[in-house]
């Protein structure tokens, strides 16, 4: 931080003629030793007494008319307008800006006695000394001037006194804010946090007590380089961070149009909102994923400021139980708090991360802010969508519904995030047709690799964590399947080369769900597509007794393709057959991101298909066995009915025990001569057959 040179010593005016920040107004004063304070009243030490009562808030000045006439219009005018009131000599002024302590000073400056001017209460002394009118026209050099002089000369121009300036201002609203001290001190911080860093001499930062000097502002070659600390580009942040939010916005619109990073800016919102809303806070710690610009872990409860607002806790809880109010009260703050910060994130994407950006939508809902800024806050959310984690997404429906999770959301910000790919790849024709053309055809090949993309688009990377996503909530019983099947199918096939996550998804949802219909299952496994499962998914669905009897089918169909397909490559030693070689090794990948039920129902799988191949090979055996004994009856036949000559019965029968072998009249050598002309003039009927026996026997 910046400081005044002389700020150590009382908030002195830095070189210039301020009398080390003490003035006095020595014309037509009131000689006195100064003012006594006994129990809620001030006196003044002098032998003349007091004709005039002053009240503020419970404290009583007793004062003197004359000083505060020739210095105050207000005073003045009071006095005159209660000339004929029952109480000339008394005025009460509980709306005086800066209360009692403001008016202690102002009182003091209007006898001459010497007042030192801080950062403390020059805020408060301005407000009241515009209130009082102390204007140039009573006297020259009166206490408008003075205080005006010293904000301009010596707050402005130092870090810490603007930030602590600001800060007293949140009691003096609205005068603070009309009289300007709140613009120029958000000016002056922005101008100095966006001033090069190598003019900053680093001393502490704001968690250190503030007698120590500061950061000041110096010239690169006043300092010596070898002692110069680098200063990080995050050095503000704590410092801003105790403002009000409404200052701190100020702030941050005026360091915006400073032309700062918008990656510092969200960061220090980021910062602000750890410290302000502890539901932004995991584990005690600082915002996940947040920029690397600084460290922000522990900085939300490790400050010495302890501002109203800093207790709220999340949620609307309260820790005083007695005030009924409380609750309601802490809530309208909070919301104030989001919908402030919902305002201010720069508009470029990833200024802040989707893992902020998430915790604060789920704030936002709870909290009930504006349906306007909560549409913005999806779409930023949309715009970073790739970026999200299961864990952010899992956001309770903070409405009547009748979910776990609030899915209707997680709907909404997929729409978002398909506008915005939509939007970027119409803006780039050229890329997004080479990516139809060829990227869909790497895609696949990765997927049969197992391995998969190594760069993954954001649509894949997005799909991975719907299917995650579906995972999760499928096990709520409140889950329509109409929401399920949505979201699952809000996602073109082009994003998925691997529906095992969806599978997955579908088979949680039927666990949690086994009164489905048969219909209703059909149409619950519409949305995957067995072709894009992996072996081991195959292996499961082939004995899942959840899914329908026709996806099973499916299921085993597309995997004998799928084998035929690699065995073929493989025979013919194609370059393409090192695309499906790896499959293998992918299989510990697939294992360890299933559930258990999956492993257990592949090694059952194994043994069902061996105990198959065992029992095939032994019908086998038996068919062959039985054949052989077949064949050797027909030859003792034969054997016993050639001994009785070649009569027109045995012939008859001989031929009739061929066909029990299987041959039929053509081709068999048992028939003689008139068989082979029978079957060389054509295939007869039954009737033709004995004719031409008959002419045979004849001749």
């Amino acid at each position: 931080m910046w400081d005044s040179e002389s700020e150590t010593g009382g908030g002195g005016g830095g070189g210039r003629d301020y009398g080390n920040g003490a003035i006095s107004s020595t014309k037509h004063a009131l000689q006195t030793d100064g003012f006594e304070l006994r129990d809620r009243s001030w006196y003044v030490a002098t032998d003349i007494p007091s004709d005039f009562l002053v009240q503020i808030e419970g404290v009583q000045f007793h004062l003197h008319k004359y000083p505060l006439l020739s210095r105050s219009g207000k005073m003045n005018r009071l006095i005159y307008e209660s000339r004929e009131a029952a109480e000339v000599n008394k005025v009460v002024l509980d709306d005086l800006p800066g209360g009692p302590d403001a008016f202690e000073l102002a009182a003091k400056f209007c006898y001459g006695i010497a007042v030192d001017l801080t950062a403390s209460n020059i805020s408060g002394l301005r407000c009241a000394a515009e209130y009082m009118e102390m204007t140039e026209d009573l006297e020259e050099g009166n206490l408008i001037f003075k205080t005006e002089a010293f904000l301009s000369y010596v707050v402005l121009s130092s870090w810490r006194d603007s930030i602590v300036v600001l800060k007293n201002c949140e009691k003096l609203s609205p005068w603070a804010e009309n009289l300007q001290i709140v613009r120029r001190c958000s000016e002056s911080i922005a101008w100095k946090a966006c001033a090069n860093p190598k003019g900053i001499r680093w001393a502490y930062t704001g968690k250190v007590p503030p007698k120590v000097s500061s950061p000041k502002w110096t010239d690169s070659s006043s300092s010596p380089s070898r002692n110069q600390q680098p200063v990080p580009p995050d050095w503000w942040f704590e410092d801003v961070s105790i403002l009000r939010t409404d200052h701190f916005v100020r702030v941050i619109t005026a360091i915006k149009v400073k032309g700062m990073r918008f990656e510092l800016i969200g960061a220090a919102i980021m910062h602000y909102a750890t410290k302000w809303l502890p539901g932004m806070i995991k584990d005690g710690g600082g915002i996940h994923e947040g920029s690397n610009n600084s460290d922000f872990s522990g900085s939300g409860g490790s400050s010495n400021w302890k501002g109203g607002l800093h207790m709220i806790i999340a949620g609307g809880t309260t820790t005083n139980k007695d005030d009924p109010l409380a609750p309601s009260v802490q809530s309208k703050d909070q919301r104030m708090i989001v919908e402030s910060l919902i305002s201010i994130i720069p508009p470029q994407k990833d200024s802040v991360s989707c893992s902020f950006l998430l915790k604060l939508l789920r704030m936002a809902n709870m909290l009930r802010v504006a349906p306007a800024l909560v549409t913005e806050l999806e779409k930023r959310v949309g715009m970073q969508f790739e970026q999200a984690t299961l864990a952010d997404l899992l956001i309770p429906s903070y409405n009547n519904n009748k979910t776990m999770y609030d899915v209707d959301l997680v709907q909404r910000l997929l729409e978002h995030f398909l506008v915005q790919e939509q939007t970027a790849e119409s803006s780039s024709p050229s890329r997004q047709s080479f990516s139809e053309k060829h990227g869909n055809m790497y895609d696949g090949m990765a997927a049969q690799r197992g391995g998969g993309n190594n760069h993954p688009s954001a649509k894949m990377r997005v799909a991975r964590l719907v299917d995650s996503y579906l995972t999760e909530v499928a096990r709520d019983r409140n889950l329509s399947l109409t929401k399920f099947q949505v979201l699952a199918e809000a996602l073109p096939e082009s994003a998925r080369t691997c529906d095992d996550g969806l599978y997955r998804a579908i088979d949680s949802y039927l666990k949690a769900h086994p009164t489905l219909s048969e219909h209703e299952r059909k149409r619950l496994c519409r949305v995957m597509d067995c072709q894009k499962l992996s072996i081991d998914a195959c292996m499961h669905a082939a004995q899942n007794e959840r899914l329908p009897l026709r996806i099973v089918v499916q299921v085993l169909f597309s995997e004998q393709v799928k084998i035929s397909n690699a065995i073929a490559h493989n025979n013919h030693s194609s370059p393409a057959a090192g695309f499906y070689q790896p499959m293998v090794p992918n299989r510990k990948t697939l294992l360890e991101g299933t559930p258990q039920s999956f492993q257990e129902g592949w090694s059952a799988a194994k043994k069902d298909i061996n105990t198959l191949k065992f029992e095939l090979e032994t019908v086998k055996a038996k068919y062959m066995e039985l054949q052989g004994e077949l064949e050797s009856l027909q030859r003792q036949f034969e054997k016993a009915t050639a001994k009785h000559g070649s009569s027109a019965w045995a012939v008859g029968w001989r031929k009739l025990s061929m066909f029990g072998k299987g041959g039929g009249l053509d081709g068999s050598d048992h028939g003689g001569d008139h068989h082979h002309r029978g079957a060389g003039e054509g295939q007869g009927s039954s009737r033709k057959t004995p004719a031409r026996r008959w002419r045979n026997s004849i001749s």
